[in-house]
């Protein structure tokens, strides 16, 4: 496969024209985005993006779960597709570029194809996935895990919002429940494009994150059980105090993520604290411990860890220590000649890359189970995301789908 020229970009402007003008549809209160998953806002979004996929010549298929593939047909009938997207929903205070930008920059990639005349031996699909986010409807990436076969459809259908309302119900309703069977389109490829959602790049000066790696996960629910006596009058060396115990284990979580730098983090999440009364010594607390890392035998050497340490640290103060698996997710290793492709791409095109791993979830990780895979990243402003003040600039938006532009490309097989 011969690699595309080095000359070959997409239009910056119409690029930045397309995010602004969908971030008109369900603005937040300080200059984001609301636009939930399955809201009559992601419906308006949804409507959008058709239109402007069906401009460029593509046509779209919607599967049974509200996943949405526009496809540019290829010069072999029988080749497989080369896939690029994201999401368009967003947190209730979400930036304009978490998911969009992948969705948008592969919209764009299409639409430079067309202005350039370039045709390719495969087909080109852009795919908007449902429900990434999870916000409403949770887990996250709930229709790419479908797909993946992580979850069955009858499952996800079955979910329901803060209100009772029902995950099926309301793809009904806002009119996006296809006829296509969920998974089963096949790929050649799939490449995601996204923000970093974190500091390095913008930290180190770098144009764009080659993703060799995401994240897996552990989310350990503890229970630390003491005795709730009152704050006044219990002498402190007869307390049992949870509140301790908790204390005394966030710092062991540090410890433990520390010991395995760079890459591997760890922290203490939600909490409740019982019986939550200013005046009352806790006697109970349920916390749970998130541990990431993209290595299999980190993330499982801090689990198994803090799992042999905490009860002699619960011991120590007279409180008991419990604690069960409540999430898990592999680490995946995206495919090496995908990522390949977007380190050349990067390099040809001059942008300054560095090699990065993805600390989120994204779709990408479930679709890494099916077809080779790869991901993007360009910089985002101090590292912020999931918040509406999210900011990114036209010229990293740009790089970041000028690299989509050429991995794909070379992927699909450019015919002369």
């Amino acid at each position: 496969m011969t690699a595309p020229a080095a000359n070959l970009r997409i239009n910056p402007d119409r690029l930045w024209d397309s995010l602004m003008d969908m971030a008109k549809i369900g603005p937040g209160v300080a200059g984001g985005n609301n636009r939930q998953t399955l809201t009559d806002e992601d419906s308006e979004g949804r409507h959008l993006f058709k239109r402007w996929c069906e401009d460029a010549g593509m046509t779209m298929g919607v599967d049974e779960i509200g996943n949405m593939f526009a496809t540019r047909p290829g010069e072999d009938p029988d080749a497989l597709p080369v896939y690029m997207g994201s999401h368009l929903d967003t947190q209730p205070t979400g930036g304009k570029y978490d998911g969009v930008l992948g969705v948008l920059g592969a919209l764009e990639v299409v639409r430079s194809m067309n202005d350039l005349g370039i045709k390719t031996k495969h087909p080109i699909v852009v795919v908007n996935w449902t429900n990434e986010e999870g916000t409403r409807f949770a887990p996250a990436m709930l229709a790419s895990g479908v797909f993946a076969g992580r979850h069955t459809l009858e499952w996800a259908n079955d979910r329901v919002d803060a209100k009772g309302k029902r995950f099926g119900d309301e793809l009904e309703r806002i009119g996006w429940k296809g006829d296509e069977k969920v998974g089963a389109r096949k790929m050649h490829a799939l490449y995601e494009l996204h923000i970093e959602q974190g500091p390095i790049l913008e930290t180190e000066g770098k144009d764009i994150g080659v993703v060799t790696h995401g994240q897996g996960l552990r989310w350990v629910q503890c229970t630390v059980t003491g005795k709730d006596s009152h704050t006044g009058s219990t002498p402190m060396p007869m307390r049992k105090n949870a509140g301790r115990g908790l204390a005394l284990l966030t710092e062991l979580v540090h410890e433990i993520a520390m010991k395995h730098q760079p890459g591997a983090v760890g922290a203490i999440g939600h909490i409740d604290v019982y019986p939550n009364s200013r005046n009352v010594i806790p006697g109970k607390v349920v916390f749970t411990v998130d541990f990431r890392s993209h290595l299999p035998e980190v993330l499982h050497g801090m689990v198994d860890e803090f799992n042999a340490r905490a009860p002699g640290i619960c011991e120590g103060i007279g409180v008991e220590f419990a604690s069960e698996i409540v999430g898990q997710f592999e680490p995946p290793a995206f495919d090496v000649d995908c990522v390949a492709k977007v380190r050349n791409a990067a390099e040809r095109l001059g942008y300054s890359h560095r090699d990065i791993i993805s600390g989120a979830g994204h779709d990408a990780c479930w679709i890494n189970d099916l077809a080779p895979t790869a991901m993007i990243m360009c910089p985002c402003v101090d590292g912020l995301s999931h918040n509406e003040a999210e900011e990114i600039s036209k010229e990293w938006a740009g790089a970041g789908t000028d690299v989509l532009l050429h991995a794909v490309l070379e992927t699909a097989e450019v015919v002369s």
